[in-house]
């Protein structure tokens, strides 16, 4: 009968003699991993979520400084709810979630903690791995479509299926972004899908490394003298560009991609620059040719024997490398030749004589005459001189310069390697708010890139980046829209020119790509496009519904057929005709 004191009230040491005599159970104190994990779980909540925390946490913090002041519990709750506007008993529930804990705790035990409700549509699994092996298919069905298929095989069943838009749910849920992407899309979306190498030329000189490829132009030439055709041809052109500066070195206008053209390009480049130390090749045969890479250790193209000839680069001491066959990005001198597509194929000397880039970008007046030759070439020559001299480039070397610029300081104080006369007969004898990337995720930020597998499926989304301004070099932190904690974003360091690792570290983000879809998607236990045809096949035909109401034919007479005697028809007879009058009275009567 006397008066009640909470336990919380009593001094430190009460409590611990009633917990030893087993009169009251102390709250453990929380460990260093609880504390983490329920941060961790507090960051990855939407910004509505924080807030409501952050409000109660006000008013907890309100009650507090009450009781501090000397107010009662009661009398401290209450006035903190008329302050806040909240009810006297939801304060109460919250001083209970941070009872125990450490002050520093309190923020994400007052968040509040929405669970859905309803239960999960059951669907036969059978339908289920059906609908998946339907949708992730090459011919990227319509989901509506797949659904319509599993819906007609669960009505042959005598089966239910959820709605559209339950198993549209499911499928995001269930099944990987990267599984879908390679699924429907192929391997190459999904090496898109994931942040290329990209190379930097910061520790290179000029003639240090060159690159060289073709390029067709799309425009109609008389054939050069001595040439085989009579008939308007589009010429090939061969360049080789100084990858530091950009410049195009040397170039030679043919008729077709060959390994001659290609041994005269680099003689003009041996005569007038001198011997660069590395060469980037395309793959095809004019450059792989044994006279341009004979003796090379590795090719992709043609067998390697011990017996064959020494060809051009490595008999004069050029490193061979070859680009990635079907990768146009490892090559710089692709973008030069996109300019050339423009400035050199679209100009007033080939008007008429454009074709177009594809059958379907024909202009009206295709076809209507060709260049001659000498005048082309002539072109050529003009606007490769003109693409040098260009300035204002944006390049990593250039800073604003032209090519031209950028590569005479770098060629005055750097170490060349000058041809001989033996070496030229040799070459002429045969938080901020910022938009991931819409391809692969990557987030750029002041020039540098940062990536995380997650970022790969949110490609386009904007989200919220937190890092810090002096040090740029380390990780960044990202939040979606809403104030959720996404992922660590580890900064992707620009690898040189010639650095091997930044390559093989590229190549493993795609290796860890494709093994983790792969990995995924054998995961998913997909069916075989047989089997599921199979399944989709047993489909019964309808029966066809039979006449209610059948008309007579009758036959039309001809004028020479005799006409048929007509069926008599007996007069209808009344039954009460049959009754005698005897009877008919007695029912009368009754």
């Amino acid at each position: 009968g006397g008066a009640e004191y909470h336990v919380s009230l009593l001094p430190g040491e009460a409590r611990l003699e009633l917990a030893r005599r087993g009169l009251i159970k102390e709250r453990p104190e929380p460990s260093e991993d609880e504390s983490s994990a329920r941060w961790a779980w507090f960051e990855s909540q939407k910004a509505s979520t924080k807030a409501e925390a952050e409000s109660r946490l006000d008013v907890i913090t309100t009650v507090e400084t009450l009781q501090k002041a000397g107010s009662t519990q009661a009398a401290a709750v209450a006035e903190a709810a008329v302050e806040h506007k909240r009810g006297k008993s939801t304060i109460l529930v919250w001083l209970k979630l941070v009872r125990g804990l450490e002050r520093s705790d309190w923020l994400p035990a007052l968040a509040p903690q929405y669970k859905g409700g309803g239960s999960k549509a059951d669907i036969d699994d059978a339908l289920w791995l059906a609908f998946k092996s339907d949708f992730l298919r090459p011919s990227a069905p319509t989901l509506t479509s797949c659904y319509d298929r599993v819906a007609a095989m669960a009505a042959e069943k005598g089966l239910s299926v959820p709605a559209e838009r339950t198993l549209r749910r499911r499928l995001e849920r269930e099944v990987a972004p990267e599984v879908i992407l390679m699924k429907r899309e192929g391997v190459e979306a999904l090496e898109r899908s994931v942040p290329a190498n990209r190379r930097s030329i910061s520790e290179l000189h000029a003639l240090e490394w060159v690159n060289i490829d073709g390029h067709r132009f799309d425009v109609f030439v008389t054939p050069p003298p001595m040439h085989r055709s009579t008939k308007p041809i589009r010429p090939m052109l061969v360049a080789i560009q100084d990858v530091y500066s950009r410049k195009i070195l040397a170039w030679r206008l043919g008729c077709e991609e060959s390994a001659i053209q290609t041994r005269l390009a680099f003689a003009d480049l041996f005569r007038d620059w001198g011997i660069p130390h590395h060469a980037l090749l395309d793959n095809s045969r004019a450059f792989a040719s044994k006279w341009i890479t004979g003796g090379a250790k590795t090719r992709f193209r043609f067998k390697i024997k011990h017996d064959e000839p020494i060809g051009l680069l490595k008999g004069v001491g050029v490193q061979i490398h070859n680009a990635k066959p079907y990768h146009g990005q490892s090559k710089p001198i692709e973008r030069a030749f996109r300019d050339f597509c423009d400035r050199v194929a679209k100009h007033p000397v080939c008007e008429g004589a454009y074709t177009g880039n594809s059958p379907m970008a024909k202009p009206e007046n295709y076809g209507s005459r060709a260049v001659d030759w000498d005048e082309f070439s002539a072109l050529v020559d003009k606007e490769i001189a003109a693409h040098n001299a260009r300035s204002g480039r944006r390049t990593q070397a250039a800073q604003g310069r032209s090519f031209d610029e950028t590569f005479a300081e770098s060629y005055a104080s750097s170490r060349i390697g000058k041809a001989t006369e033996e070496h030229l007969r040799f070459a002429l004898l045969a938080a901020d708010q910022k938009g991931l990337n819409r391809t692969n995720g990557e987030i750029e930020i002041h020039g540098n890139r940062y990536w995380h597998p997650t970022l790969s499926t949110m490609r386009g989304e904007k989200v919220t980046v937190r890092f810090d301004p002096d040090n740029l070099h380390s990780e960044v932190h990202v939040y979606d829209h809403e104030g959720r904690y996404i992922t660590e974003a580890p900064l992707l360091v620009d690898s040189g020119f010639a650095d091997a690792a930044g390559a093989k570290e590229a190549a493993k983000r795609v290796a860890d790509a494709k093994k983790r879809a792969k990995e995924l998607a054998e995961a998913e236990d997909l069916i075989s496009i047989e089997a599921l045809a199979e399944l989709q096949a047993g489909g019964k035909t309808p029966d066809k519904p039979a006449a209610g109401v059948i008309k007579p034919v009758r036959p039309i007479p001809t004028p020479d057929a005799k006409a048929a005697p007509r069926p008599q028809i007996k007069p209808k007879t009344n039954p009460l005709d049959r009754l005698s009058a005897s009877a008919l009275r007695a029912a009368n009567t009754d």
